[in-house]
């Protein structure tokens, strides 16, 4: 048996403010984002989805005193933060606004929203391949552990550096060479004459690829500014406090993903819900956070998605535990599965919980019949990993009331599961009686008869 090494986390850096104060200092960058998203959640009907509507735009502007670029601006990044959710044409205020002013963690939570979405706030130069802005996207980490590790202000001339650097490193990573402007080949696949080609470029193509940089820089620098992580001087830029203790939670989640307690960063979503079956939630969620951390947001949600719609019904519960501790990243994906039956009661409790209604009226969203198809489907997990004693205590879960208007609305609601399930509660439940009539519904339900 190996032992896991751990790394021990990064500490705050030093002089970082307070949390209230960085709080604070995110609600003045998000204070126009706030104003556009209380007016457009008190403005009911259409026009307030995205992109905001031309009339919508010109009665925010009047309403708020702003001109039409500072809506439109403030629109994205309350959309960007989460302080508006987009119900088709109507905009709803999100949970982040309703607590903007009591919720320190909720403001911060937001602002690191708009701080990963940098590249969305502010747009790429026009007429550069998406995959040099790709590129310089995945780049930029680099470039703000630099500015951290300094404690101070960069130069631009070393940031131009280490970026050309990391994007050099991504070419070799991908084992491409240069073709000439805009192309690149496999350098394993590479015919003769394509790589005596790419020798004849190389003497122009470097003053190229340093102008792209420089251009790609900026333009990340301005972006990163306009988020407020950090400030630009002539030919320098510094880390304001809010982007300094950023770059810190990142490196941050890095080192939780190095710790993972149970080892499961490395396997695959089925894996790693699997793994986490038998732990209690505290040591779960753990869990869960080190393997999310260890991925890009939207691979692990479409992993975790791919995991519940599975036939496993306990991963398909464990597969939305996990996107709880996900959080509002995975709010668009979870309301994209509601028109799909097999995960349309859990995605409905998952947004209730998101929206912040107590778990334990969560149950209240659920029609009759998507609450008996979860009943049958957590029954199925407890039948297939569980002890019969909880499959019987789960009778008492049902919203019947009454076994036998359980077994009549279980016949109806058609779970692929449900001959199994009642099958194996007959087998396991200790009133002759009540297992008599539980099998018969089996038999019913395995022959279509009524």
């Amino acid at each position: 048996m190996t032992t896991r090494r751990t790394r021990p986390a990064p500490r705050p850096p030093e002089g970082t403010p307070p949390r209230a104060e960085l709080a604070r200092q995110a609600r003045a960058v998000l204070a126009d984002a706030v104003r556009i998203a209380h007016w457009a959640a008190g403005t009911p009907g259409p026009g307030t989805a995205a992109p905001l509507a031309a009339h919508a735009l010109e009665r925010a502007a009047t309403a708020l005193e702003l001109s039409p670029a500072q809506v439109r601006a403030g629109w994205d990044r309350a959309r960007l933060a989460g302080l508006v959710e987009l119900h088709g044409d109507t905009a709803r205020p999100g949970w982040r606004l309703r607590a903007w002013d009591r919720d320190d963690s909720a403001v911060l939570r937001g602002w690191v929203a708009l701080f990963d979405a940098w590249s969305l706030v502010h747009a790429a130069p026009e007429g550069i391949e998406a995959g040099a802005v790709a590129e310089a996207v995945e780049a930029v980490p680099q470039v703000l552990s630099l500015l951290q590790l300094s404690a101070g202000s960069v130069t631009v001339p070393a940031l131009l550096d280490l970026l050309g650097q990391r994007v050099a490193e991504l070419h070799e990573e991908r084992c491409e060479v240069p073709l000439g402007p805009g192309r690149t080949a496999s350098a394993a696949s590479a015919a003769p004459a394509e790589t005596a080609a790419a020798q004849t470029a190389a003497t122009a193509g470097p003053a190229r690829s340093a102008d792209l940089n420089a251009l790609l820089l900026d333009w990340a620098l301005e972006g990163l500014a306009a988020v407020g992580a950090l400030t630009l001087g002539k030919g320098h830029a510094t880390l304001t406090p809010l982007g300094n203790w950023a770059v810190w939670v990142k490196l941050e989640q890095i080192c939780v993903a190095a710790q993972s307690p149970a080892g499961n960063i490395e396997q695959s979503a089925a894996d790693m819900l699997l793994g986490c079956a038998r732990l209690t939630p505290g040591p779960a969620r753990d869990e869960y956070r080190a393997w999310l951390a260890a991925r890009t947001v939207g691979s692990a949600v479409a992993e975790l998605l791919a995991v519940a719609r599975g036939e496993d019904a306990l991963l398909r519960g464990l597969a939305f535990e996990a996107l709880r501790v996900v959080g509002a990243p995975a709010e668009p994906e979870v309301r994209a599965v509601l028109a799909e039956p097999s995960l349309r009661p859990y995605a409905l409790l998952w947004l209730a919980e998101y929206e912040g209604n107590d778990p334990d009226d969560a149950q209240d969203v659920l029609s009759r019949e998507e609450a008996t198809w979860l009943w049958v489907d957590t029954a199925a997990a407890v039948a297939d990993h569980g002890e019969t004693g909880l499959l019987v205590r789960h009778l008492d879960s049902a919203v019947q009331g009454t076994v036998p208007a359980l077994l009549d609305e279980v016949r109806a609601v058609g779970h692929p599961r449900t001959v199994q399930v009642l099958v194996a509660l007959a087998a396991a439940h200790p009133d002759p009686a009540l297992a008599k009539a539980v099998r018969r519904a089996a038999f019913q339900v395995h022959t279509g008869g009524a």
